[in-house]
Parts: structure tokens; C-alpha cells; sequence
């Protein structure tokens, strides 16, 4: 008899990631005589220890093929993540009460480097507690910056997002800024690697293009140094455009953006570094100032979604399938970059153990010396990634999404599991 699999999304969506579920569910269903019923877990890992899965059998191949132009998680995303074996055990052991009572022998889980970590760790359960399961690790990440890919499936999305967004507002902006707003900045997500930040780069083709600005975490931030830039494009072009990471960070390392708080993973939690930015302008320049906060809209803005990342989306999540048929586990897909131009890329592998908890930061050789913009190594290297459209089906006006019916499948363990605790 074919064993079930569980497929989860996990940490902030994408404009993509419901096509690598697409991917998934289709891939499976080709080989019903190896894989049984795909269940989704109802956001993420919390879904498979909390017992709250989704039949995803219910939903018709038309629904399934339409979370191709639906953003954000379909099945619901979570930032939650395993302890050690020897800190919290219970964890393991409900897991494997989970998968023992639905018959789980594939486990697909798409997310970025934390997610790589808990994957890992539901690869090693057949080792440590005698219960296998084939753990596949599907590459997401806005950030771009898990490492062994050469890209991240969500990226290419928003780094179109952001090279769009800047170009935009640098019209209106140059339009205005004779006698009104003669600064803009356009905050972009990245707490560590400042690849979203680099993507605004690829809109400036000539000189003068916005944005003339781009703040890396990467470079230590310098407020001197900073606004003498703004004042020079000011001076130079008439306005100035800005795209600023919110991983920006002073010479201590503190975040500029930082709230004093922090996520589920220990993570400071950032924001409003734009704001800042701008009083320090118009404190210290005195130039009249906007800004904007892309956050959410810039991971959710499947209308303007890359082909290529579409593509690349598909492609790890069919892989995923079909690496777990030829007894894969503990690995995480890849993206394997041939060649620039014409660009060519596939898929491949990469051990979980050299994935988990690492960050692939922006190389330095992608950054002018100066520490304001991108070399043509950078361009290079992004260009492809935002290339072509794939526009969702529009109706009335607006995109038309899908919304799964997310069928519950009825528990078979007996007993709730609380996060953290047993009851």
C-alpha cells in the first residue's frame, strides 16, 4: 500500500509558494501507486503536532492548479521551530504519533533556513526514535538567502517588486521635486542579506536613474557619509531616490530599525527604519521627504511575479516529489545556475546539515566600493531572475484567487497536544 504524505509551508509567504504546492500535489497524484493521499498541515509544523491536517484530495486538479496565481500560503504558514531532541522530546514523540496514525512516510516542508532546520530534524526521526520518514526541504524565501542555490523561489518576485516600485516613484518623484518632494525612500524587507535592496538596483539603467541610494546591511551604516550622497543626487539629478534594507546597521551592530522586541525565533523584530531616515534628512538637509513601507505588499504582489520565479517555484517543488520516489531524505532542492546569458538553470541537491541556520549574505563584490549601489557582477547575476511576466486571470477589475475549501481530516490520535507541553 502507497504511504501519505504531508506537505507544509512555513515562515513569511511568497507570491510563489503556492505554486511549489501546486507542484507537490500534482507531482504526487501522477504516482498514485507510491503516494497514497497528500495532507496538508494547517500552518506549518503546528498543524502536524496539533494533529489539524487538511485532505488536499478533496480539492479538484482546476483548484489545485489555480494556487499558480494565488499568493501567500494556502494551507497557512507559522514561524515555529523544533527544539532539540534532548530539550523538548515530547515534540519527536508527537510527531511520530501523528504520522503513525495517518500513515506518513513523505514529509515535504517549504520554507527558508529555519525550515530547513526542522526538515533536518524530522529527516533524522527514523536514526533517534525508530520511526523513518523521507524529509524533503523545499527552498522559500524572499530573502534569498539560503545558501547551495543559487537563487531562492519568492525572490525573483520581489526583487521585480522593488525594481518596478523604485522606478515608479523615481518618476513621480523627479516630476515633483522642483518644487515640492525632492527625497524618496522605499524601505525594503532583509534583515541580514541585502539582496531585495540590491534588486532596486537593476532600475537604474543610466545615469542619474533612481535609485541613486541603496543601504545594505551588509555596510556599516554612516550617517555622514549617507547624507552627503542624498545631498550630491539632490544637487546633481534634483531629487533623490533611496532604497533602504531594514537590516541597516550602525557601527555597534544594532539594527537602526529595531523595536525592542522580537518573533517566535529569538529574532529582533524590525521596522519604521524609512522614518527615520527621513528626519535625519530633513533635520539635517532640510529636503522635503516621502517614504513607503513596502512590508507585506512587496511578498503578496503576485500581479507583477516573475516568470522565471514562477518557473523555478514548480520546478522545486515537482523535484521534491521526485527525489522522495527514488528514496531522498534529509535534502533540500536547489537551483543550479548553467549559465548568465541566455540563462539557463536546473535543479539539484544540497544536505540539510550544510542548509539549516545558514545565511548567504550579499558578496561584497556585488556592491560599488562606495557601499551606495550594485556592480555589474550584481546585475548579472539578478537580471534573470526578474525576467518575464505571468500575470494571474483578472476579473472585475482584479486578480481572481483561489480560496481552498481545506477540507479537515478527522483526528485518529485520541488526545490534544498543546505547543510546548502535553495535556
Amino acid at each position: 500500500m502507497p504511504r501519505n504524505a504531508l506537505y507544509a509551508q512555513s515562515g513569511g509567504v511568497t507570491a510563489v509558494i503556492n505554486v511549489s504546492a501546486q507542484a507537490v500535489i500534482e507531482t504526487a497524484r501522477r504516482h498514485p501507486e507510491r503516494i497514497g493521499t497528500v495532507y496538508a498541515a494547517r500552518n506549518g509544523i503546528i498543524g502536524a503536532l496539533t494533529e489539524n491536517l487538511i485532505d488536499t484530495a478533496q480539492e479538484p486538479d482546476a483548484a489545485i492548479a489555480a494556487l499558480r496565481h494565488t499568493p501567500a500560503g494556502a494551507f497557512g504558514s507559522c514561524r515555529y521551530k523544533l527544539k532539540g531532541f534532548d530539550k523538548n522530546l515530547a515534540e519527536y514523540e508527537r510527531l511520530i504519533e501523528v504520522f503513525k496514525a495517518h500513515d506518513i512516510g513523505y514529509f515535504f516542508y517549504n520554507g527558508g533556513g529555519d525550515s530547513a532546520d526542522t526538515c533536518l530534524k524530522v529527516s533524522q526521526l527514523g536514526d533517534k526514535l525508530g520511526y523513518p520518514v523521507q524529509a524533503i526541504h523545499i527552498p522559500k524565501t524572499m530573502d534569498n538567502d539560503l545558501p547551495l542555490t543559487d537563487c531562492c523561489p519568492g525572490f525573483g518576485s520581489v526583487a521585480k517588486y522593488t525594481a518596478v516600485s523604485i522606478r515608479e516613484a523615481g518618476f513621480d518623484v523627479a516630476s515633483m521635486a522642483a518644487s515640492s518632494t525632492q527625497v524618496f525612500i522605499l524601505e525594503v524587507m532583509g534583515r541580514h542579506a541585502g539582496w531585495t535592496a540590491a534588486a532596486g538596483g537593476l532600475a537604474a539603467e543610466r545615469e542619474g536613474d533612481a535609485p541613486q541610494v541603496i543601504l545594505f546591511p551588509e555596510i556599516v551604516f554612516d550617517e555622514d557619509r549617507f547624507l552627503a550622497a542624498v545631498d550630491r543626487a539632490v544637487k546633481t539629478y534634483g531629487y533623490c531616490a533611496i532604497v533602504a534594507s531594514e537590516g541597516l546597521r550602525d557601527a555597534n551592530g544594532r539594527f537602526l530599525s529595531e523595536a525592542d522586541t522580537t518573533d517566535a525565533f529569538g529574532h529582533a523584530q524590525l521596522g519604521g527604519l524609512a522614518p527615520r531616515l527621513a528626519q535625519r534628512i530633513k533635520t539635517r538637509l532640510g529636503y522635503k521627504y516621502h517614504y513607503a513601507i513596502a512590508d507585506y505588499l512587496m511578498r503578496a504582489a503576485r500581479h507583477i511575479a516573475a516568470r522565471t520565479d514562477v518557473e523555478q517555484a514548480y520546478a522545486v517543488g515537482r523535484a521534491a516529489v521526485e527525489l522522495a520516489l527514488t528514496g531522498a531524505s534529509g535534502v533540500m532542492v536547489t537551483i543550479e545556475r548553467q549559465s548568465d546569458s541566455p540563462y539557463r538553470w536546473t535543479t539539484g541537491t544540497a544536505p540539510l546539515e550544510q542548509v539549516a541556520n545558514v545565511e548567504r549574505k550579499l558578496p561584497r563584490a556585488f556592491i560599488t566600493a562606495d557601499g551606495f549601489h550594485i556592480t555589474e557582477a550584481c546585475r548579472r547575476y539578478l537580471a534573470p531572475l526578474i525576467a518575464g511576466e505571468d500575470y494571474p486571470p483578472y476579473e472585475n477589475g482584479l486578480p481572481r484567487y483561489i480560496r481552498l475549501k481545506n477540507v479537515p481530516v478527522p483526528p485518529k490520535t485520541g488526545r490534544v497536544f498543546t505547543i510546548g507541553t502535553q495535556t
